[in-house]
């Protein structure tokens, strides 16, 4: 399958800009994907370069590029860490993360990632592991319901979806995305597309506990960048966005209110060379819909 099918990678050549890659550096890629951004780093790359890519995806690792200064790592990128160790790259120069989900697993209907296909409620990123979204609608308390639509999808009326299927899952089961679809039917408010695309993204977080992963790649992140070493993170949702700016800003997940009375001000983890995120072009957008909510930040570590 053509990469070009499988993923267009986003702000590709901003990102390899930004990155400043050094020919004979080490570089991460955390999202592997269709392996966009993982051929553009290749090419600026010397012999004696590396790349060590993460994905814990079987399909992305059935694309891998076979190349001697690549490492394939079929895992969470929330084991960045444990896994740059085992390879023998505990400093590296340039970590990227690109958090879209791949247009080949919405595009593939037995992943349970699109409402377009029937198929099971599954949404897992990563095959190996136990949890689906059927299992999460099955399981999950109406308030825990409630915090993720309001939280991930920014669901309008997560309160009622949430009761809804509390309710109905006694007497309903919603294995599949069909079944799912029947349950909600009846509540939902406004454009039904944009509705089920806002409550299939709080699932998708949910499932693969994104943010969580997020924090873990974020702070292993620091620990693993040399001195003048690269972050460079695409999102493509606010929760996301607002994590990585404080984070590069402050070294904190929430937002610090600036403290003028302050005798120290800590030490600064990061110097951004983003000081707003970078967004698609004009060109970008007509060529590839999916990069219109993606915001690129890129941090220097200091020290």
């Amino acid at each position: 399958m053509g990469e070009q099918q499988y993923h267009l990678p986003v702000l590709l050549q901003e990102t390899t800009e930004l990155l400043h890659i050094n020919p004979e550096g080490i570089y991460v890629d955390a999202t592997f994907g269709g392996g966009g951004h993982s051929r553009a780093i290749l090419e600026k790359l010397g012999k004696n370069g590396r790349l060590i890519v993460f994905d814990q995806d079987e399909d992305a690792y059935r694309n891998r590029i076979i190349d001697d200064r690549v490492t394939f790592v079929q895992q969470n990128f929330r084991h960045l860490q444990r896994f740059l160790k085992l390879h023998k790259a505990e400093q590296v120069d340039g970590v990227l993360a690109d958090l879209g989900v791949s247009s080949h697993q919405f595009d593939t209907a037995e992943r349970g990632f699109s409402i377009r296909f029937d198929g099971d409620l599954d949404m897992r990123m990563d095959q190996r592991t136990e949890f689906t979204a059927a299992q999460l609608l099955a399981t999950w308390g109406e308030a825990r319901l409630q915090l993720i639509f309001q939280e991930y999808g920014e669901v309008t009326n997560a309160k009622t979806l949430a009761q809804t299927i509390v309710k109905q899952r006694k007497t309903h089961p919603m294995r599949t995305i069909a079944e799912f679809k029947s349950v909600i039917q009846p509540i939902v408010k406004g454009n039904p597309q944009k509705y089920l695309a806002q409550v299939f993204q709080a699932l998708r977080i949910a499932v693969n506990d994104e943010l969580g992963a997020l924090k873990d790649l974020l702070e292993q992140a620091t620990n693993v960048l040399k001195p003048g070493g690269r972050l460079a993170i695409i999102t493509f949702h606010s929760l996301e966005d607002r994590m990585v700016k404080n984070f590069m800003k402050t070294g904190r997940f929430d937002e610090v209110p600036e403290d003028p009375f302050a005798k120290e001000t800590p030490p600064k983890l990061f110097k951004l060379i983003t000081k707003k995120p970078v967004t698609a072009s004009d060109a970008e957008l007509k060529a590839n819909g999916r990069s219109r909510s993606a915001k690129l930040r890129v941090a220097e570590k200091t020290t």
